[in-house]
């Protein structure tokens, strides 16, 4: 007997399939993949989903007021509104290097937050 039918939009890559997937038990049974990226894909987002975070930080002595960061890898789902009041926290100084790491370990998930680009400081 299923437990679970969903349809879910795969973004594994660009074609965006709409998967229909089938839960019964531990299984999942997935139709509607054009790739085999998609299965792994739905099974993923539905036992573990996960995102990516972008957003900015403040930034002192910057030529802008907001430096652009990222989070090197995705983290849980759950905890992206806690991650963001982590970031929001934050002021760094100018200068600043891209990739530089602006946060190490965010909420303890071994994931850092890291500049998208470099910010000299603005000339006094």
């Amino acid at each position: 007997m299923l437990e679970n039918k969903i349809e879910l939009v795969c973004i594994a890559c660009p074609v965006g399939c709409l998967m229909e997937v089938e839960q019964n038990g531990d299984e999942f049974i997935v139709t509607g993949n054009a790739c085999k990226r998609g299965p792994v894909y739905a099974k993923a987002e539905l036992t573990h989903p996960t995102r990516s975070l972008c957003t900015t930080v403040a930034i002192k002595d910057g030529f802008l007021n907001r430096l652009p960061v990222f989070t090197e890898e995705e983290i849980p789902k759950g905890l992206i509104f806690e991650a963001m009041d982590e970031i929001n926290k934050v002021v760094v100084e100018a200068p600043v290097k891209v990739r530089q790491v602006i946060i190490e370990n965010l909420l303890g998930t071994g994931v850092n937050v890291v500049a998208t680009r470099s910010m000299s400081k603005k000339n006094s």
